[in-house]
């Protein structure tokens, strides 16, 4: 069912159980644009289904916010323009070389290349999986595009991000409302979750350059101002005690600088900049 945020802006919540991601749609005078395609044809039929049974215009435009299967295997269900930024471009070029039968699956889980949840998603929501191909985005952009819907304005930009390199962010400026995928995560490398603290501030930065009241996020759905800037403080605040891989040194750090115990959230953040730290030594 989708969650109305305003008379113009809707979104489909996160399925973390189904690997789902929150999907948006932005409605202008003339035209709708889609935030992330779902993570398969099934997930965008879903999400097509639902948007049948509103009053706005037809779907012009596809947006995704970065080359994650989760948020793109959907894309091939929608008769409209897919846009993405060059670098997601890029790495969205690998997907469409796979083959999507059952032996190439379990080749690229066996070569790291997919994860098990991916192949069975695909499994299951793909149909017709042998002669499956994903279309090529048909507008590509370098760093920032603007998109008028009919007196509704998206702004769409590349930043940087301590989940991925090729995170773009929509902001749509009359409403305060802020779609940033998975832009704000960490990421697994080397099995190690952390977040790239080089680029923590620089991220929150280019984010809070927009006057945005409500954040869409990928795998939380919604967040309000005050959610988020409780976010960013504990990230920050995390991040600015980790000097070195060493996890107690950083505790420590936390107490003396804080006069205080890290929370639960604090405690997974110091942990996860630890890890950085450790992968940036390797």
């Amino acid at each position: 069912m989708l969650n109305k945020l305003s008379d113009t802006i809707y979104y489909l919540s996160n399925q973390d159980d189904r690997e789902r991601p929150t999907l948006g749609l932005v409605s202008g005078e003339q035209y709708s644009l889609i935030i992330d395609s779902g993570n398969s044809p099934r997930h965008a039929k879903d999400f097509l289904l639902e948007i049948e049974n509103l009053n706005v215009p037809p779907v012009k435009y596809v947006v995704i916010t970065h080359a994650h299967w989760d948020h793109f295997l959907g894309m091939n269900e929608f008769d409209a323009t897919v846009i993405v930024n060059r670098q997601t471009n890029e790495i969205m070029k690998e997907w469409q070389c796979l083959s999507y039968d059952d032996h190439s699956l379990q080749k690229y889980v066996t070569a790291n290349q997919m994860n098990a949840m991916c192949m069975e998603i695909i499994q299951t929501d793909i149909p017709n999986r042998d002669s499956f191909k994903l279309k090529s985005p048909d507008v590509i952009f370098e760093n920032t595009l603007t998109i008028d819907l009919g007196n509704k304005i998206c702004i769409l930009e590349r930043i940087k991000s301590t989940h991925t390199d090729d995170s773009t962010i929509i902001y749509i400026p009359d409403e305060k409302v802020i779609f940033l995928g998975d832009c704000a995560y960490g990421t697994t490398t080397n099995s190690l979750f952390h977040y790239k603290q080089s680029l923590l501030l620089p991220m929150i930065k280019d984010i809070q350059k927009y006057d945005a009241e409500m954040f869409l996020l990928g795998h939380e759905s919604i967040c309000d101002l005050n959610e988020m800037d409780i976010y960013w403080e504990e990230l920050t605040t995390a991040s600015q005690v980790v000097r070195s891989t060493s996890l107690e040194n950083a505790i420590e750090s936390f107490k003396v600088e804080t006069k205080r115990d890290p929370n639960d959230n604090e405690l997974f953040f110091i942990k996860a900049f630890v890890n950085d730290q450790m992968i940036q030594s390797l």
